[in-house]
C-alpha cells in the first residue's frame, strides 16, 4: 500500500527509550505500507542549546558555547551507547556526530570573533541539531536490522536564501527528492531525513522557520506524491482545549485546515497552518499521532469543505484555547465620528513599530478601537500612537489611547458554529453564568472562531466554562 511519511517531533527522538519507540513504529508503518520515509526533528531541546552557544558567542562569550559542545557530544554518545551495540554501527554514527559538534565550535569561534550572529550564522549552527539525530535513529534501526539511510534534506529541498524562514521551490524540490529517494524506496530502505533544513540552489544550509520539521514531512509528501504523512508528537493528537487548564479534555478526531490556523495563531500547541498547507491542497491524508501511545488514532486534518462532521461537538464548537500576555490598547473619541482614515493611521502607527495585532475590535460608531498586542510590545505601540495622533489629542478630536495591561484572548473554535443559530449566546452565557466579564468580543464574518478578551485572572476559568460546554455535549 502506497508512500507514507512519518514525522517525529524533537520529544519522540528525545531519549534512547523514546528512539527505541519511534523503531517500532517505523517497523510497524513497514509491514503496512510498500514505501516509508522519516522525517526527524533534533533531540528535544538541542536546537536551543546550540541558539543559545550561537547568541552567547556573538555576545563576547567565548565560553558557553564550548560547554555547550560538550554537552551536546556527551548526550548524543549517551543516547548512542544505549542503543547501538554493534561496534561498526555505532563507531561511524559516533565519528559523524563528533564531525558536527566540531562544525559548531568552528561557527561559533566564527561569531564571537565577529561579534555578530547573521541569520545565515544562525540557520547553518541550528540545522546541527536534525543532522546529529538522524545518525542515531538510522544507526539504531540498522542495528535491529531495518535497512535505513540518514539522508540530509539539504540534498533534497531546494530554498530560495531568505534564511531563518525560507520558502521551498517546489520543482526543484521535487525532482532532487525523487531522484535521491525513490532508488532508495524501491530497494526496501527507510530515509531517515532531517527535518527543519533546506538549502538554496548554491547548497547553503537553510531553515524553514516556525514548525519547520513539519513543513519538511509536508514537502516530503507533496514531492514524493504520498499517500498519508503522520505526524507523531507527544499528545494523542488536537485536543479540545489545554488538559493543563481541564483534564476533562478530550482529542478531536477532526479538524478542518481552517480550524486548525484558527487554533495555532490563538495560541494552541499544533501544527502551524503554513507547514500543512501543501499536503491539505494536495488532498493527501494528514494524521497527528502520539508516539507513546501508538494506538490511539489521533486527530485527522482535512480540507475545508464548507461543513464539518468527524468530532463535531456542540452544535460546531470543537475547542477553545487561550493566548496570554495581551495588553489592550483602545484610542476612542466623539470627533473620531465619520472621520475616514483613523483605523489606517492606527495601525500604520503600529506597524511601524513591527508589532503584530492579535485581534481588532470596532463599535459602528466609529468612536473607538481597540485592540491587543504583546505586552512587552504594547509601551512602544502606545508612544507610536500618542505621537501619530499628538494634534487629535490636543484638540480633544481624541479623548484617549487607553492601555489595559494584564487580558488574555480566549477564542472558541469551530467551522460548523457558522450553520448554528445561538452559539454566541450560549458561550455569553456560560461565562456570565461564572460572574466572568468580557472586556471586549471579535467575530470574523466567516464564524470559524469567536475571541473573547477576558482579564489575566479570568483565563482559566473562562476556559473551563466554555470547555463545560463541548464536553457536556458528549454525554
Amino acid at each position: 500500500m502506497g508512500t507514507l511519511i512519518m514525522k517525529f517531533g524533537g520529544t519522540s527522538v528525545g531519549s534512547a527509550d523514546a528512539i527505541r519507540s519511534t523503531a517500532q513504529i517505523v517497523r510497524g508503518g513497514q509491514q503496512t505500507w510498500s514505501r516509508v520515509v522519516v522525517v526527524a526533528s533534533a533531540l528535544s531541546g538541542v536546537t536551543d542549546a546550540l541558539l543559545k552557544g550561537a547568541h552567547t558567542a556573538a555576545s563576547g562569550d567565548a565560553r558557553t558555547f564550548k560547554t555547550v559542545a560538550q554537552e551536546l557530544r556527551a548526550r548524543h554518545f549517551k543516547v548512542l551507547d544505549e542503543l547501538v551495540n554493534l561496534p561498526e554501527q555505532a563507531s561511524l554514527a559516533r565519528a559523524t556526530v563528533e564531525v558536527y559538534v566540531g562544525e559548531f565550535e568552528s561557527l561559533c569561534h566564527a561569531v564571537n570573533v565577529l561579534g555578530e550572529a547573521s541569520p545565515r550564522a544562525l540557520d547553518a549552527i541550528s540545522s546541527l541539531g536534525e543532522r546529529m539525530s538522524i545518525q542515531l535513529i538510522a544507526a539504531y534501526l540498522k542495528s535491529i536490522g531495518t535497512a535505513a539511510e540518514p539522508i540530509e534534506s539539504s540534498e533534497l529541498v531546494v530554498t530560495d536564501a531568505h534564511f531563518q524562514a525560507a520558502n521551498p521551490i517546489d520543482d526543484l524540490t521535487r525532482s532532487k527528492t525523487q531522484n535521491r529517494l525513490l532508488p532508495l524506496l524501491e530497494k526496501g530502505v527507510v530515509p531517515i531525513v532531517t527535518g527543519f533544513i533546506g538549502a538554496t540552489r548554491d547548497g547553503v544550509i537553510t531553515t524553514l522557520g516556525r514548525g519547520g520539521s513539519d513543513f519538511s514531512a509536508a514537502i516530503m509528501g507533496v514531492a514524493l506524491d504520498a499517500d498519508e504523512v503522520w505526524i507523531w508528537t507527544d499528545v494523542n493528537g488536537v485536543m479540545t482545549t489545554d488538559p493543563r487548564i481541564d483534564p476533562s479534555a478530550q482529542t478531536l478526531p477532526e479538524l478542518t485546515y481552517r480550524e486548525i490556523s484558527e487554533l495555532a495563531y490563538y495560541g494552541a500547541k499544533v501544527l502551524h497552518p503554513k507547514t500543512i498547507r501543501p499536503v491539505v491542497e494536495r488532498g493527501i491524508a494528514l494524521w497527528i499521532k502520539n508516539t507513546f501511545n501508538p494506538a490511539h488514532p489521533g486527530t485527522q486534518i482535512v480540507r475545508d469543505n464548507g461543513h464539518s462532521h468527524g468530532g463535531q461537538i456542540h452544535g460546531g464548537v470543537k475547542a477553545v484555547t487561550v493566548i496570554r500576555g495581551q495588553t489592550m490598547l483602545t484610542v476612542e473619541g466623539r470627533g473620531m465620528l465619520g472621520v475616514p482614515g483613523v483605523a489606517a493611521r492606527t495601525f500604520g502607527a503600529v506597524a511601524r513599530t513591527h508589532t503584530s495585532v492579535s485581534l481588532i475590535t470596532q463599535a459602528s460608531s466609529e468612536q473607538s478601537i481597540c485592540f491587543t498586542v504583546p505586552e512587552q510590545l504594547a509601551a512602544s505601540v502606545s508612544a507610536t500612537l500618542e505621537d501619530e495622533f499628538r494634534r487629535e489629542l490636543h484638540d480633544r478630536d481624541i479623548d484617549d489611547i487607553a492601555v489595559m495591561e494584564n487580558v488574555v484572548i480566549v477564542t472558541v473554535v469551530g467551522a460548523g458554529m457558522r450553520h448554528t443559530p445561538g452559539i454566541s449566546g450560549r458561550v455569553f452565557g456560560a461565562l456570565g453564568a461564572q460572574d466572568l466579564n468580557i472586556i471586549a468580543i471579535a467575530q470574523g464574518s466567516s464564524e470559524c472562531s469567536i475571541s473573547l478578551i477576558v482579564d489575566k485572572q479570568d483565563a482559566d476559568a473562562a476556559v473551563k466554562a466554555i470547555h463545560r460546554l463541548i464536553v457536556n455535549s458528549e454525554k
